[in-house]
């Protein structure tokens, strides 16, 4: 996928909204919090809130997901200057924020290091790992048009980080004193969100153009794994995947692809989250969701982050077993 095909993707605002409609016994989805600017990643940090990447202004921003105010948290990160990237995802080790930045590098006109900032205050950070300098030094074997990459998701396995590039095609192992290398390589199947579960590590897949849904994927792999082994498929442009309560495992569809040309976004609205099946397969749990990026899950809620920058929160998704439970 080359440049203009993941700003597209990745970086459409279509702001025509509806309700979302919810299935399989969960609630309606609530609107929690709008007017984040560049929202797409997320996590759960302190106190149990939510913590949001808005990469149009270089911050991240404190959630509360019961009443939805938002407050910054940090502030004066390298800001997206192609419509997508700059701080794109966030994550914890213990009270410690990690910032994933990407697209800020001089191969798309910036000037900033592509890669993880650590959180040392509300705007004082380090850059623990380059991963532009990596990508330049060691290119996919696949082909790109962004040298440093396009880096979506980040998440913590055995106190380092795990990070998907999305452009390139790959899985990074990073670890807190900056050494990077590739833990696993794929071909053009855009590798989005991550969830672990002990050394196991649950990663979605987008699918390459024109994204059909048997190509939105959720794969499983190991630290040693030399390939990624099927878990489910069936859902349009996968952006997500997300452990719930009891283990369960939930993905994020982004929505049905618009039949235009190459990179175009999803169509409005069609977004959906879905849980993982035993069999292979997804059931829907709230559908109608408009360009949603990221998904984390809170006791029985779900909180769905979306392009528009708004953050919806669906109660009830928690139903009697028949997902995944690693």
């Amino acid at each position: 996928m080359d440049m203009k095909q993941k700003v597209l993707l990745l970086g459409a605002t279509l702001i025509a909204m509806i309700m979302p409609c919810a299935a399989s016994g969960a609630g309606n989805p609530v609107l929690l919090a709008a007017g984040l600017e560049g929202a797409s990643g997320s996590a759960i940090g302190p106190g149990g809130a939510l913590y949001v990447t808005e990469g149009a202004a270089g911050r991240i921003s404190r959630v509360d997901p019961q009443t939805g105010e938002v407050t910054a948290f940090a502030s004066g990160l390298p800001p997206s200057i192609v419509g997508i990237g700059g701080v794109i995802d966030v994550a914890f080790i213990g009270s410690t924020a990690y910032a994933l930045v990407t697209l800020v590098g001089a191969d798309v006109g910036g000037s900033d290091v592509v890669g993880i900032y650590r959180v040392d205050g509300p705007d004082s950070f380090t850059v623990v790992a380059d991963l532009g300098e990596f990508a330049l030094l060691h290119p996919p074997s696949t082909p790109f048009d962004v040298p440093t990459g396009v880096q979506y998701a980040m998440e913590i396995l055995r106190g380092g980080f795990l990070v998907t590039d999305g452009h390139h095609n790959r899985v990074l192992r990073v670890t807190l004193d900056g050494e990077v290398s590739e833990l696993i390589a794929f071909g053009n199947i855009v590798p989005t969100g991550l969830a672990a579960s002990g050394d196991t590590v649950y990663m979605a897949e987008a699918g390459p153009v024109p994204h059909e849904p048997q190509d939105g994927k959720v794969v499983s792999f190991g630290p040693k794994s030399p390939t990624a082994m099927h878990v489910a498929s069936g859902a349009s442009l996968l952006v997500d995947v997300e452990f719930g309560r009891g283990r369960r495992l939930y993905a994020l569809s982004q929505g049905a692809f618009s039949g235009g040309p190459p990179g175009s976004p999803a169509l409005p609205n069609t977004g959906a989250l879905v849980e993982v099946n035993g069999d292979g397969t997804f059931t829907v749990i709230t559908d109608g969701l408009n360009l949603p990026t990221s998904l984390e899950l809170i006791g029985n809620a779900a909180y769905v982050v979306t392009l528009a920058g708004e953050i919806w929160k669906i109660d009830g998704v928690s139903r009697p077993p028949y997902g995944v439970s690693p």
